[in-house]
């Protein structure tokens, strides 16, 4: 993966991303969001913001910023805050996720959601996430894993040439992912039916 296949695939993705994605991903965001209620007062950054689906569903009382690296994804959303229908938006940024541009502890929260199999390096998205959240901060992450069950993981093994031609990894480890992240999780729950998507949930130490 690379920022330049990144891009190329979702610049494909982001007229028609909400219908492919946006049902099959739902119970995934709802879950994210619904862990880090109450977020009234919170300001929170969402990595990986994409085409803006999540932010109507965010407590107007809070500052929400996203961002992504994907010009053509981010004026869908810039369409989507012209409705009116996201109070709590402050901010959209088309940035890397890799390095953000944010001073160190300048959120309360970081949610990427469905976003750690499409970066490049996924240790040091986790290392921006962690750095620019504030201690007992929340840290949020939903994304699919490889498979547990061997025929599932068989097939996501064969699908990996195609990784940048998709736009994401079809068989990122949960192992090696929280390895990476060099920190423990509080929670790793199903954030979808049969748990092929996962949410882990960590917490900043003070």
């Amino acid at each position: 993966m690379d920022l330049v296949s990144i891009r190329k695939s979702y610049r494909r993705y982001a007229r028609h991303y909400d219908v492919i994605f946006g049902r099959v991903f739902a119970q995934g965001r709802r879950l994210a969001l619904d862990t880090l209620a109450p977020t009234a007062g919170k300001r929170v950054l969402e990595v990986g913001v994409g085409t803006g689906i999540s932010l109507p569903h965010y407590c107007p009382d809070s500052e929400v910023v996203g961002i992504d690296v994907s010009r053509e994804m981010l004026q869908v959303a810039h369409r989507r805050l012209g409705d009116g229908c996201c109070p709590a938006v402050t901010g959209l940024v088309e940035m890397n996720a890799e390095q953000l541009g944010f001073a160190d502890e300048s959120f309360d929260a970081v949610v990427a959601m469905y976003v750690a199999s499409v970066v490049p390096n996924p240790d040091r998205l986790f290392a921006e996430m962690w750095r620019v959240c504030r201690p007992g901060g929340q840290i949020l992450v939903v994304n699919h894993f490889a498979s547990q069950q061997w025929l599932l993981r068989s097939m996501e093994r064969s699908l990996r040439p195609l990784s940048r031609a998709v736009g994401f990894r079809t068989d990122m480890e949960l192992d090696h992912f929280v390895a990476v992240s060099g920190r423990q999780p509080v929670a790793i729950e199903p954030a979808s039916l049969f748990g092929y998507w996962k949410q882990i949930q960590f917490t900043k130490s003070i």
